[in-house]
């Protein structure tokens, strides 16, 4: 019991870092690129996926035709967060950063699922 706690501790004080990620399908080149508060959610992402109940239909689509192996998952960036700054708003700039790789990666129409 004693071990189960401080796991659960240890978890807790893994800090929480917001940032900007990409599954690509590595058969047809397609990308989604997706911004959250909290990366560790992406092992909720693939959660999703495996159970047929992602939001994007046409990712969930490929993902239920090539299989879990046809995709890698990719942090392209990390948000570093301004502590000093008093108006530093956490949404607005990982809006900017994932924003940023949109216009970057372009993943609309045949080369993405945004």
């Amino acid at each position: 019991m004693d071990r189960k706690k401080e796991l659960k501790h240890q978890y807790q004080e893994i800090a929480i870092v917001a940032g900007v990620y990409e599954i690509k399908n590595n058969i047809n080149g397609k990308v989604f690129v997706e911004s959250t508060r909290n990366l560790k959610t992406i092992n909720g992402v693939k959660f999703t996926l495996n159970n047929n109940t992602h939001i994007n239909k046409e990712l969930q689509s490929d993902w239920n035709e090539f299989g879990k192996e046809a995709f890698s998952f990719k942090i392209l960036e990390t948000l570093k967060k301004d502590e000093g700054d008093l108006y530093f708003n956490e949404r607005d700039a990982l809006m900017a950063m994932e924003q940023k790789w949109l216009d970057q990666l372009q993943p609309f129409h045949e080369k993405g699922y945004n």
